[in-house]
């Protein structure tokens, strides 16, 4: 069991992770806080509180490697959903 603070850092650091994401696909400033931004922000939270779960314990590596999943958590759910054929009319729709 890891402690509160702990998971807070992970949940930062996938916020942090998501934040950067954001800011490198936004077009203006709108975009940083627009409702998809926000939505990847909680996502990338997510990611982190995740791998707070599934990590050994707390050094380096495993910091780079929950900003990195906060990065790519809004992709790598979005791929889970699209298998698991969840959410999968939003795509046709945007298809039509």
């Amino acid at each position: 069991m890891t402690d509160p603070f702990t998971i807070l850092i992970f949940v930062f650091h996938g916020f942090l992770g998501s934040l950067i994401a954001t800011w490198l696909w936004a077009k203006n400033y709108k975009d940083l806080y627009s409702f998809e931004a926000v939505r990847n922000y909680v996502i990338g939270m997510l990611a982190g509180y995740l791998y707070s779960l599934l990590h050994s314990h707390y050094n380096f590596p495993n910091s780079v490697m929950s900003i990195v999943a906060g990065y790519f958590g809004k992709d790598f759910f979005e791929a889970i959903f699209e298998r698991l054929k969840i959410f999968n009319n939003r795509r046709q729709l945007e298809k039509s």
